[in-house]
């Protein structure tokens, strides 16, 4: 396996074939915004390629202390073969000084999908990344967070997405109850 990263263009209809299968509608962000924002200097849109075939994308903001990684996705023909946790280490290694944040969907009892979340929540524990407790709720979709590399604190993630979004971002997040 050979991964090459490339900056997503809005010509790049795998990546965004593969970012509107793996998200749903209410979860997306719109695609063209997204190789926009990537122009600034605080956040990457990579899709990722073996052998010149697309297989994944990552999206993500970051500053001196965090990364949050909004979107990962692996075709579906990809899955299972070690490609996103090639992709995760890559982006470690390339923020290794960094606190990387992900969010996912809560593996509650009555979810109609909680195997697939399940499954999820298991990919990123074996990669590393511990749980934080906490639960965020961004443009209604709540989701739970996890982190790599580092502790989680509540004040310095808001902080963080209010001044990557221009004061914009502001999430609701609180500690889960058992």
């Amino acid at each position: 396996m050979q991964l090459e990263m490339r900056k997503v263009k809005l010509n790049s209809p795998e990546i965004k074939r593969i970012y509107f299968e793996a998200f749903p509608p209410k979860e997306r962000m719109p695609f063209p915004m997204m190789v926009g924002m990537s122009k600034l200097w605080n956040t990457e849109f990579l899709g990722f390629y073996d052998e010149g075939l697309p297989l994944g994308l990552a999206y993500f903001a970051f500053n001196r202390k965090m990364v949050f990684l909004m979107f990962l996705a692996v075709d579906q023909s990809f899955r299972s073969k070690g490609y996103g946790s090639a992709v995760l280490e890559q982006i470690k290694r390339k923020y290794s000084g960094q606190k990387i944040v992900v969010s996912i969907e809560p593996c509650w009892e009555n979810t109609e999908d909680r195997e697939v979340r399940k499954r999820r929540k298991a990919f990123y524990l074996q990669n590393g990344y511990l749980e934080t407790g906490y639960l965020m709720k961004l443009n209604g979709v709540t989701q739970e967070i996890l982190i790599a590399n580092g502790a989680f604190a509540k004040k310095e993630f808001c902080r963080f997405l209010f001044a990557y979004s221009f004061g914009s971002l502001y999430p609701k997040l609180w500690l889960q109850t058992v």
